[in-house]
């Protein structure tokens, strides 16, 4: 800092002006679930439902994923290049795998996920079906089978017939209720085959959509139903098991890409949908389904996740629906869909808004589903209160006819009391629940809190009492601190019931403004009330002075003394906040009057210190005081209230 000589008049200009902040300062939600899967890729799925497994072929990476019906990895099976088509042995012991990359199939033991077997069968195989404990295998436009029963393996190869089937992968179908039947399908072409352990005979061949993707037949094993349907719009195909010929199939949304028909004949509908429903269930032979599923947006696209190609299975008790989805980011989930055959019905349940304490009101509701349960269904219905926070069991409600219900209840308790209607469900209908809350009227009492607006020295011990009225069993009350600034939470101070007279205490520590929260909580009879104190904390401000030769009275005040051509430094301490600034005032002795100068802010170090440096005048005489303090607001932050620190005088001497 460049020192010059000024004149007495021009001292008030400059002093502040070449005040400079000193480098360093002093010191320094069983429910429907989903699970990312770990593939690339989708070419078969099936479910072991007597170890309740799930099986993942993924050609793209050579391996089966095992996951349990929630979607959490068991097991992963690698080395397997090409792996597609899988299948399940009668008894769940054994599940097989179509390697298509080394022409083999291979065996796993469900148990232990161990391979038990590898057959070679002549050509790459894709799809598998076991019938009759043979396992058919598709190659490419035609078939073949795979016979393990006896001491060595039998593999009969070209059983298509003189079916023409094109494209690069034929389809297989089968069902365990139905012995002895093999559907296959391919490039437009849909064939019903009759096999044995000699091979394969045909039944009946017709037409087929080209767009198909998957096919099943139906455990009564009288239809085919195919994942495209030919006709008009979107549709599930349905062909007759006999002689193929073309009957009325199942709506579907754009665009069909899987179908499997659950063991109860059930079917399951699957779409390559971005704004419809991916997953449609239908009874057998009801064109209207009995729910849908619409897969959530869990990427960045306008559509929502698709149904991978023919990803859908069933469990084998029917009570699961198991369906891999995609985002736009190529990310696979197992979904499973839990009491997909059951209607969902819709609960609803209207209470009054308001109503009085211990009078009685009336709930309605609905229940609605495409089918209606028998009139006289019980529902059952629960109220929650401030003193049965857990629910208590009133008399059950039942249904008319129309699926409206009624009941009537004199709440014992005020404040906000919810009516819950439950539906248990039956062999056809999944469970349902339904809520409604009603505000019942309560008294006030009255509830006050002292030291509001009081302020206090920064750091003092203040007692805050709150005061509760009458109330009828609660006598609790709790206490809060909120410390003004973003940088420490509301916090509980004390919670209790209050003494004989009705108050309740707590201490807090002021070292910034504090708004002090008493609540109560209410009971059956008195509504909660909340009250707010704030009280107000000066900040801690001290300045120390430095570089002076000595300090000495002139009259009663105090001074340092200073040599005309030193530096004198004056050190702020103040309790820091982020961003904080003190504010420094300079006053210089003239003609008998203070006369003040602009006020000037520097920023606090993080251990809250700030050390100024004036530049010494150059001459003696001068007789100057100095101020530090913390403004609320201009100071940068409004956590205190504002605090004036103490004069600081000091003179100049030759």
């Amino acid at each position: 800092m460049r020192r010059r000589s000024i004149s007495l008049a021009t001292a008030l200009a400059v002093v502040l002006s070449s005040a400079a902040l000193m480098a360093g300062a002093a010191g320094t939600a069983a429910a429907d679930s989903a699970k990312a899967l770990p593939v690339m890729s989708v070419g078969d799925m099936i479910v072991d439902g007597a170890h309740q497994r799930v099986y993942v072929s993924d050609p793209s990476t050579g391996r089966i994923v095992v996951t349990d019906y929630s979607g959490t990895v068991k097991a992963t099976l690698a080395g397997l290049s090409g792996v597609t088509g899988l299948a399940l042995s009668a008894d769940s012991g054994q599940v097989y795998a179509a390697v298509k990359n080394s022409d083999r199939i291979i065996a796993v033991d469900t148990s232990t996920y161990a391979q038990t077997a590898s057959y070679p069968v002549g050509a790459a195989p894709s799809d598998l079906e076991v019938v009759d404990g043979r396992i058919w295998f598709s190659q490419d436009t035609d078939f073949g089978s795979l016979d393990i029963s006896g001491a060595e393996p039998v593999v009969h190869l070209s059983q298509r017939g003189d079916v023409g089937f094109g494209g690069d992968s034929t389809m297989l179908a089968a069902d365990p209720a139905v012995p002895g039947v093999l559907v296959a399908g391919n490039g437009g072409e849909l064939a019903v085959y009759d096999v044995t352990a000699d091979g394969a005979t045909l039944r009946a061949k017709g037409p087929m959509d080209s767009g198909v993707k998957q096919l099943d037949l139906t455990p009564d094993g009288r239809q085919v139903l195919t994942s495209w349907g030919s006709g008009d719009g979107y549709s599930i195909g349905a062909y007759s098991a006999t002689d193929l010929t073309q009957e009325t199939g199942y709506p579907d949304d754009a665009y069909p890409n899987a179908v499997r028909v659950a063991p109860d004949g059930t079917v399951a509908a699957g779409s390559f949908s971005w704004y419809e429903p991916d997953v449609h269930i239908h009874r057998p032979g009801d064109p209207v389904p009995v729910r849908t599923y619409d897969f959530p947006n869990t990427g960045n696209s306008s559509g929502a996740d698709t149904l991978v190609n023919g990803a859908l299975a069933w469990a084998p008790d029917s009570s699961r629906l198991f369906a891999i989805s995609e985002n736009v980011y190529s990310s696979l989930t197992l979904r499973t869909l839990t009491d997909p055959t059951k209607e969902p019905p819709a609960l609803t349940v209207a209470a009054p808004a308001k109503a009085d304490r211990a009078k009685k009101l009336t709930v309605t509701g609905r229940l609605a589903s495409k089918t209606l349960p028998a009139a006289g269904t019980a529902l059952t219905v629960t109220r929650t209160d401030v003193e049965s926070p857990k629910g208590r069991t009133l008399a059950a409600a039942r249904i008319k006819a129309d699926g409206t219900f009624s009941f009537t209840d004199t709440p014992p308790a005020g404040g906000k009391v919810t009516y819950k209607v439950s539906y248990a469900g039956d062999t056809t209908h999944a469970p349902a629940s339904a809520s409604d809350a009603v505000t019942v009227s309560r008294q006030t009492t009255s509830l006050t809190l002292n030291n509001n607006g009081k302020l206090y020295a920064y750091g003092k011990d203040v007692v805050f009492t709150a005061h509760l009225g009458t109330t009828y069993k609660n006598r609790t009350v709790s206490l809060y601190a909120d410390p003004f600034g973003s940088d420490k939470p509301k916090k509980l101070l004390r919670t209790a019931k209050v003494n004989s007279r009705g108050n309740v205490s707590a201490t807090v520590d002021m070292t910034r403004d504090t708004t002090v929260t008493a609540v109560f909580s209410g009971d059956a009879r008195y509504a909660d009330r909340t009250v707010k104190s704030v009280a107000y904390a000066r900040a801690r401000v001290s300045t120390a002075v430095s570089h002076h030769y000595k300090t000495g009275r002139i009259g009663s005040q105090t001074y340092y003394y200073f040599h005309k051509n030193t530096d004198p430094v004056f050190t702020t301490t103040m309790n820091y906040y982020k961003g904080r600034s003190q504010r420094l005032e300079l006053a210089i002795y003239y003609q008998g009057t203070w006369h003040q100068t602009d006020a000037e802010y520097f920023a606090l170090a993080p251990n809250g210190t700030s050390a100024v440096r004036l530049e010494a005048p150059g001459q003696s005489g001068i007789r100057a005081r100095i101020r530090s303090s913390y403004v609320n607001g201009t100071s940068g932050d409004n956590v205190n209230s504002t605090t004036y620190g103490a004069w600081k005088y000091f003179t100049f001497t030759k």
